[in-house]
């Protein structure tokens, strides 16, 4: 494993400790005071569509407006009330008002420092995934001795196979012919497998850090942060409902992932060409030449490509594309302050053509070329196949558009904080003006938003 075994520990590491000291609170009220350019007689609740990309605005039959004697935050008695909905029916529930310990020593830290909870939020990602990776197999063993009665490997290397027939068929079978000619190239296939082994969780972290800040940091109007004196907001007009919604995104992809591994194994491209396999089945699967150009003599295998818990047959989908597409998707459609832009004139006609500012324009860039550099990573070093990368495209696409179906167990962590006596900092109230959004954003129906975790 070499350097990867400290390197990779320790960037996750340094990105957690400096994203919680970034996002520190430094008002005195920081975490109840955001930004309020209008007033309004309702607030919104947190749900999966109300501000995906601001492509569609909420409205009343999305069970999006609550009354503001319903918000969490003016129920007394200790109690307070939370929406829950599946297939359109929204229930009412009663659960903990956790407000009662805001002044013990832990709360009272978690609103000093807010993304300690964002933290807990990744921990609980991150190590359910590596937990269920091992489970995977495990699980995928039972099941195929009871349905395929065949060993899950074996039904992996055929699963595997059998992408490679569909994709021969549709015309898309090219992970052999980019392999090659990233291989004529080592200097090239170097970064590439740096690239695949590093940057998927590392990045994912410094996109969520970014995000937060972007979102609620830098829309705090009590505190004076550089470049912005105290009473004013730069952040994105989206606000934290916006992060909210893609830290739950991260981990609807995950559970639907776990799903797949579980029920339909696939082994990796570069395991096909195990020499210990025989029969027609091992010659054929050695044949495609497949190389493991990661874990070999000079690959940079990591902490998260090489351990125990890792499961070695989850091919589908894959998940470092449906993250890095989720990140790019949102990076490039973030609503951005109101900028001035670049006015074209053409003399001797009528056209007048209006530039995008330079900071949608870097956004267009970097939110398309981050999951094409990935999308590239894992089809060169042969850890997966093209409709590998479709399937975690489509995991995105679900966890993107149904992400709020985890809101229903905020009731659950509201009896889980009741006992443990800590209360979670909450943004109260984010509203946006929409003159303020930058033109790229427009239609983006940006109105009000509250914010639930």
């Amino acid at each position: 494993m070499g350097v990867g075994a400290v390197l990779e520990p320790l960037v996750v590491i340094v990105l957690l400790f400096g994203g919680t000291w970034i996002n520190r609170a430094t008002g005195a009220n920081a975490h109840r005071h955001y930004a309020r350019r209008k007033s309004a007689d309702l607030v919104r609740a947190a749900s999966p569509d109300s501000l995906e990309s601001g492509y569609s605005s909420p409205t009343t039959k999305d069970g999006l407006l609550i009354p503001r004697s319903r918000s969490p935050l003016h129920i007394p008695d200790g109690w307070h009330k939370r929406q829950v909905g599946i297939f359109g029916l929204t229930f009412e529930v009663s659960s903990p008002n956790t407000a009662i310990f805001q002044d013990r020593l832990l709360s009272r830290l978690l609103r000093k420092l807010p993304f300690l909870v964002e933290c807990w939020y990744w921990a609980l990602v991150y190590w359910n995934e590596k937990l269920t990776s091992k489970q995977t197999y495990q699980l995928g063993r039972a099941f195929t001795a009871v349905t395929l009665k065949d060993d899950t490997v074996d039904v992996a290397r055929r699963h595997a196979l059998q992408l490679i027939k569909i994709e021969q068929r549709l015309g898309i079978f090219m992970e052999t012919v980019i392999q090659r000619n990233f291989l004529l190239h080592p200097r090239a296939m170097t970064w590439i497998n740096w690239i695949y082994s590093f940057i998927h969780i590392p990045g994912t972290i410094a996109f969520l850090v970014w995000l937060y800040y972007f979102t609620t940091t830098r829309n705090r109007i009590d505190e004076t942060q550089a470049g912005k004196p105290r009473g004013a907001v730069s952040g994105s007009p989206a606000g934290p409902l916006l992060y909210q919604a893609r830290r739950r995104t991260l981990a609807v992809c995950n559970l639907l992932a776990f799903v797949v591994f579980t029920l339909w194994p696939c082994m990796p491209p570069r395991l096909l060409s195990d020499t210990n396999i025989g029969g027609q089945e091992g010659e054929l699967a050695r044949s495609y030449g497949f190389v493991d150009t990661v874990h070999g003599t000079n690959g940079a295998g990591s902490v998260w490509t090489e351990n125990r818990f890792c499961n070695q047959y989850a091919a589908m989908p894959s998940l470092h594309f449906g993250y890095s597409l989720m990140i790019g998707l949102t990076i490039m459609t973030i609503p951005l302050p109101q900028q001035r832009r670049t006015v074209l004139r053409i003399r001797l006609t009528r056209v007048r053509l209006t530039l995008p500012s330079w900071r949608r324009l870097m956004c267009l860039v970097l939110g398309f070329c981050y999951p094409f550099i990935i999308l590239v990573a894992i089809v060169a070093t042969a850890n997966h196949f093209i409709l590998d990368a479709v399937a975690g495209a489509l995991v995105c696409a679900l966890g993107w558009r149904f992400n709020g179906i985890l809101l229903n167990l905020l009731p659950l962590e509201d009896y889980f904080l009741w006992l443990v006596r800590i209360h979670k900092p909450e943004p109260s109230l984010v509203t946006v003006n929409p003159e303020s959004v930058d033109s790229q954003s427009s239609n983006e129906g940006l109105l009000s938003h509250a914010v639930l975790s």
